[in-house]
């Protein structure tokens, strides 16, 4: 079918404004990619800074991913051992369960505390009175594993500070919680901390470079119809 030099002119047109639109989705990558640089460096910076005193009450409202996820953390109360719960958890060491344990907290309040990995639902050995740090880690509401936490028959997939606050009568709590650092020369049987996984997805170098590379193709072919359109 022979175009004419008028369809080719639009059809040109159209692959010009496309090549604008695809540069400026990959500026868009660039951009984020250099945000998520910036985010990773940052949480880096969290996890291997000294610990800070838990947030309090007066500091919950206030509380974010961008500015409070991982944060290095203390504090210092005493377990309530009969109401740990345990979260289904894939690790390094193999299935098993997180134990999220509430720490009534010397200042005045209650924190969940993910005290680490369990292979199995075996006796665990008591916390006590405890000074604790972790990283401060936001609720995981609803559940995980492409199932939702079931608090009437006490199966849990993802730890849900309010849900499991709830199931377990604990009351008020902060909306995260801590997830603990390793504790040298811990029982054999006690939880296993320190095992956070810090991974932040970062595609969007690749995604850059497909976007432009797209554009280039959609100039290309504008390039090709604005030539025809002149020969017809």
């Amino acid at each position: 079918m022979t175009r004419t030099p008028a369809t080719s002119a639009l059809l040109a047109v159209v692959a010009g404004v496309l090549c604008a639109g695809l540069i400026g989705l990959g500026v868009w990558q660039i951009e984020r990619l250099a945000w998520k640089r910036a985010l990773i460096a940052q949480v880096d910076t969290r996890v291997r800074a000294a610990p800070v005193a838990a947030p309090g009450p007066a500091q919950w409202a206030a509380i974010t991913a961008e500015r409070d996820a991982y944060r290095h953390i203390v504090a210092r109360g005493r377990y309530r051992d009969d109401h740990a719960t345990l979260v289904q958890a894939v690790t390094e060491r193999g299935p098993g369960f997180w134990v999220m344990t509430p720490l009534v907290i010397d200042r005045g309040f209650t924190v969940l505390v993910n005290r680490g990995f369990v292979a199995g639902r075996g006796a665990i050995p008591p916390g006590g009175a405890a000074a604790v740090t972790g990283l401060l880690r936001l609720s995981e509401p609803g559940g995980a594993f492409l199932r939702r936490n079931d608090p009437a028959g006490d199966r849990w997939f993802s730890r849900d500070v309010a849900a499991i606050a709830a199931a377990r009568h604990a009351g008020a709590v902060a909306p995260y919680f801590i997830d603990a650092d390793a504790v040298p020369g811990a029982a054999a049987n006690a939880p296993v901390g320190g095992l956070t996984v810090i991974r932040f997805t970062n595609n969007h170098l690749v995604y850059a470079i497909t976007w432009f590379i797209l554009a280039a193709m959609a100039a290309a072919g504008a390039v090709v119809l604005l030539r025809e359109a002149r020969r017809i």
